[in-house]
């Protein structure tokens, strides 16, 4: 009888003890991470904006984490490809995504089905950058100022190309051509670069898109810069007007990117994950970087992260709703 409570015991014991291992399991990954390399998910085609920022902010992270920082581009769907990605892998700080703030504050209320909960689905880090987007037109238009495009595009039927539906740029001309009072039409591609390459080559008449895609190709004479939708002008290219300047008073508009990862991640991840992100964009080499591509350093805690979208959110709903942009 007593050899059997001891047996029995020693069951129990061995049960707790595997039980509490397989507790202090995760808490030690997440201690100990990272152990190995980092993907960091690009929702958009390689040569936009978005990618130009992740390699960039990966190349950094890199050097402070110790463990390769991967980029991974996944377009499509105005960034739901990525983010149905992202939202299914296991939230253990090795899959995290640079997602567009329209990801966030405009998808929720543009697509009818969502593979994703942009709310739920993941956990809000940092902001990293914001910047200006650029008007430019194609070669091809007879025009040679915002007024004159404004004026031209109510007497034709004018196209516009974007990163795809929801898109911040998509959502910038939509905000272009409604404080212009000119029809368009939207051409969705699957990433900025293809879009703008369609501009080069006059297939489409205008886009609103990134200034740190566009820069190259206006400096270049590929595509006709009429103005940025910053408030002060883009020292980038400094001879061009802001839109408020050009003929739209008030006129603002600016793109912004930030880190996300899938629900469920440790804190103690994700805050080391911010820990590095803040680090990386206040380096003189990335901020260098930063600055010559147009973009701004921004960082923010989760809180205040989740605020911003929040804000956003209610102001993208009304736009949507009030430019009956079509969803789906």
């Amino acid at each position: 009888m007593f050899k059997q409570s001891i047996s029995k015991l020693g069951k129990k014991i061995a049960l707790i003890v595997g039980a509490l291992t397989l507790l202090a399991s995760p808490l030690a990954m997440a201690q100990n991470w990272p152990t190995k390399p980092i993907k960091l998910i690009i929702p958009f085609a390689a040569g936009g904006t978005t990618d130009i920022l992740g390699r960039l902010l990966a190349q950094q992270l890199t050097k402070d984490l110790g463990q390769n920082v991967v980029v991974e581009n996944k377009p499509g769907a105005g960034g739901n490809i990525a983010a149905e990605f992202v939202a299914q892998s296991a939230a253990d700080g090795y899959t995290i995504m640079l997602a567009s703030g329209s990801m966030l504050t405009v998808n929720p209320f543009l697509y009818k089905r969502l593979p994703v909960n942009y709310a739920k689905d993941f956990v809000y880090i940092t902001n990293v950058a914001s910047g200006p987007m650029l008007v430019s037109v194609s070669t091809k238009l007879p025009v040679k100022t915002l007024g004159e495009f404004i004026a031209y595009a109510k007497t034709k039927d004018l196209n516009f190309g974007s990163a795809g539906i929801g898109s911040q740029v998509h959502m910038a001309a939509e905000n272009l051509t409604y404080s212009a009072n000119i029809p368009a039409t939207h051409v969705p591609y699957k990433g900025e670069s293809a879009a703008i390459n369609d501009l080069v080559a006059g297939q489409i008449d205008f886009m609103v898109g990134n200034l740190t895609a566009a820069t190259g190709f206006a400096k270049n004479g590929q595509i006709k810069p009429l103005a940025v939708t910053s408030s002060k002008r883009a020292k980038q290219l400094p001879d061009v007007p802001t839109v408020a300047e050009a003929g739209i008073p008030g006129f603002e508009s600016t793109g912004w990117f930030g880190l996300v990862a899938p629900a469920s991640t440790p804190k103690t991840i994700t805050d080391k994950i911010y820990a590095a992100t803040v680090k990386a964009v206040n380096s003189e080499a990335l901020r260098a970087s930063l600055d010559l591509n147009g973009l701004t350093a921004i960082v923010n805690n989760q809180k205040e992260f989740e605020s911003q979208v929040k804000a956003e959110s209610v102001v993208w709903d009304k736009v949507i709703k009030g430019r009956n942009i079509s969803t789906q």
